[in-house]
């Protein structure tokens, strides 16, 4: 596999350009600068909030330094809280090419999009000249979400991407499952694959927590397509969504934000600390993608039973569906059909085996179909998270040796 080197050691599989408001009323001006540059690695991100937010502000600061982001082009309105200039040295710090332009100093709104998209420009030829190296399975990070499940999600798609993550943590990746209110019920058998006890009990709270933040919210995982789609229970959804986890012992416990020291199996715990102040843990499947990439994932593997359509920016989306009959009404919005297990053409592991192939290709450069379609959603909402204990992590590897 062959990819960017970045200044901090990691390495890419893209090399995106990325355009961020920092505020919802920047949002309009820099989606103008994306549509101008009209290229499929010029990506739109962004924060919507004008109240300051610790977690936005680490989101972001870990998306512009992301492996596969070679530039940065940040556009502010001028009088929203976020720490523009703190923003713009992160991106500058971690070896990026980065400007900043502020919307009530450069002219208002035509004026911005003109210099915003003179800045890709030059922006796009620095990245182009990132330096290109070989990639190695054991220098991934991947992620998996499940969206718009249904009866068979649990069956095919879900367990298929659990033998694909045992292929690769055994070949030293690091992989990230998360939905951890999709998880309840899954405690104790989940508890008894931690690497250490101590490790045991924080996967147990992270699920506990989950439950009391939905019985707060009195709304939990479980949505109306889950049902229509032949799910009956909270726990018969949850024990769908943990196959996507495989049998790999799990290596450690993340929040948003966190990168795997090493590789292995980690559970990414999505539900804020503290009592419920900003709604729901994530209002949407993206803003799960969205963490995972601040955790340093390169792509996400994305199961569906009902249909899904979305992908993401900076990192590409591997769509895997559940369902046969999905699969035939919607086959050009996915990349692998697992359901043809439930036909008898094709074996989990056989499955399995097509998503790691067909992840070495996309870590090639190999375009996703969503990628491809230019699905480039994301959103980023308000959270609050306490940091992770000495208890969630194995032992530390130095950036040099990742």
């Amino acid at each position: 596999m062959n990819g960017w080197l970045r200044a901090d050691g990691r390495k890419g599989i893209r090399n995106v350009v990325i355009v961020a408001y920092l505020v919802e009323c920047a949002h309009h001006v820099a989606r103008r600068i994306v549509s101008a540059a009209d290229d499929l690695d010029v990506h739109l991100i962004g924060f919507p909030g004008c109240y300051p937010n610790k977690y936005a502000d680490r989101m972001m600061r870990a998306l512009v330094s992301h492996p596969n982001v070679g530039g940065v082009v940040l556009i502010s309105l001028g009088c929203e809280s976020f720490n523009r200039r703190g923003l713009l040295e992160a991106a500058s710090a971690s070896g990026r090419p980065a400007e900043l332009f502020i919307i009530q100093e450069t002219g208002g709104t035509a004026a911005t999009i003109r210099a915003g998209a003179e800045a890709v420009e030059r922006v796009r030829a620095q990245a182009a000249e990132a330096p290109r190296v070989d990639v190695r399975m054991d220098e991934l990070i991947i992620g998996t979400i499940c969206g718009g499940s249904d009866g068979t999600s649990g069956l095919t798609a879900n367990p298929a991407v659990g033998r694909a993550f045992d292929a690769l943590v055994d070949q030293g990746a690091a992989c990230i499952f998360e939905e951890t209110g999709e998880l309840v019920g899954c405690e104790a058998v989940m508890a008894e694959r931690a690497v250490t006890p101590e490790l045991a009990r924080e996967l147990e709270a992270a699920v506990e927590k989950a439950e009391r933040y939905y019985t707060i919210m009195g709304f939990g995982s479980f949505a109306p397509g889950n049902a229509d789609g032949g799910l009956t229970t909270q726990e018969e959804k949850s024990m769908g969504a943990y196959s996507k986890s495989g049998a790999s012992p799990i290596s450690g416990l993340l929040k948003p934000g966190d990168v795997p020291p090493t590789g292995g199996l980690y559970l990414l715990d999505v539900v804020p600390d503290g009592e419920p102040r900003f709604g729901f843990p994530n209002i949407s499947d993206n803003a799960e993608i969205v963490e995972m990439m601040a955790c340093g994932a390169h792509l996400t593997l994305f199961t569906t039973g009902r249909g899904s359509v979305v992908g993401s920016a900076i990192s590409p989306v591997i769509k895997v569906c559940a369902n046969p009959d999905t699969y035939r009404r919607m086959s050009a919005d996915m990349d692998i059909d697992a359901g043809r297990v439930l036909n008898g053409e094709a074996t989990l592991d056989q499955v399995g085996e097509e998503i790691v192939d067909l992840i070495r290709r996309v870590a090639e450069g190999e375009r996703t179909v969503s990628e491809a379609m230019g699905h480039q959603e994301f959103i980023l909402t308000y959270k609050s998270f306490e940091p992770i204990g000495p208890a969630c992590l194995p032992v530390r590897r130095t950036l040099a040796a990742v």
